[in-house]
């Protein structure tokens, strides 16, 4: 500490127990590695296959970008902790990290409410397609989802640098999240708190509804189809979306939104984990398994593989 003000901080992670480190250790690393792997194959099928080339693709591969970047802003951070015991990060350190998952994280709900209004114009509007989603549209969509992620963050942002901490520098998370860094700060965080709930709020009212209402139209759509098998195949374009955003806003509802688990701190890193963890590892599987062109992408990927090395 140097004139009042708190230059480092100390992460405690999760738990204090060697023999439950190791086991933490060991399920965050085969997580990760699986996160980037399967997310770095969307990515690369994206790119190589001329099949993968459409508008759904295009925002898979950037959702898989976004997974890769959140859970890598803080899990290598907490692996590293957990194996070498250094629980000590910088005050820069720490806000950086706390930017770029925040900026992932809000980035990541208005990219798949524009995922939700890409399968709406496909199932509802499928001859007018490819004129409504064309690339320069997409582009367009993908750089207003960071631009309405970065203007969601820059308020509690501005706030959060200003915020003093005198008494104590040791954060209950595994990471620098924004409740655990009011809860030791020396300020009036009144206004601080308030602006997150707000901005949570906001982004998940807004992204929400976007998706509720084209889903709404989408399934409206499918029960007018005449045939059961074009209804379980236009269902079945859409289940793996619906699963993430299922998962997502739910993880996420429950931390800004229950009340209890403001107080449940255990509780709330580990909803926190799963978000950071394990989601960005079950969506590659979630969007490839159900799914015959990316199943079918990678098999020919893995045949030039082998060709090249053979």
């Amino acid at each position: 500490m140097r004139n009042g003000t708190v230059t480092t901080f100390i992460l405690l992670g999760l738990t204090d127990d060697p023999e439950l480190q190791v086991l933490i250790f060991i399920f965050l690393f085969i997580n990760y590695t699986l996160s980037i792997t399967g997310n770095l194959t969307i990515v690369t099928l994206t790119f190589v296959d001329s099949h993968l080339k459409t508008p759904m693709y295009f925002f898979l591969k950037n959702f898989s970008f976004l997974e890769i970047s959140l859970t890598s802003s803080c899990i290598p951070r907490y692996l590293y902790s957990i194996a070498t015991g250094d629980k000590v990060t910088t005050y820069n350190a720490c806000f950086i990290q706390g930017f770029i998952t925040d900026l992932c994280g809000i980035t990541e709900f208005y990219l798949l409410a524009t995922m939700s209004y890409d399968r709406y114009v496909a199932i509802c509007k499928p001859l007018h397609y490819v004129t409504i989603m064309s690339s320069q549209v997409c582009r367009i969509l993908i750089i207003s989802s960071w631009m309405a992620g970065l203007c969601i963050l820059i308020p509690p942002l501005i706030l959060g640098l200003n915020l003093k901490f005198c008494d104590s520098n040791k954060i209950d998370h595994f990471g620098c999240d924004a409740f655990p860094l009011v809860e030791i700060s020396c300020s009036d965080t009144w206004l601080m708190e308030h602006t997150v709930i707000i901005c949570a709020v906001l982004t998940l009212n807004m992204t929400l509804t976007c998706v509720v209402l084209s889903y709404a139209y989408i399934i409206r759509t499918i029960f007018r189809f005449p045939s059961v098998q074009q209804r379980k195949k236009a269902f079945s374009t859409c289940s793996s979306h619906m699963i993430v955003v299922s998962l997502t806003y739910g993880t996420c509802i429950f931390i800004y939104m229950n009340p209890t688990a403001k107080e449940e701190v255990t509780i709330k890193k580990v909803v926190s984990l799963l978000i950071f963890s394990v989601s960005p590892t079950l969506n590659p599987f979630i969007y490839t398994l159900r799914n015959n062109q990316v199943k079918k992408a990678f098999k020919d990927l893995i045949r030039r593989i082998a060709l090249l090395s053979s």
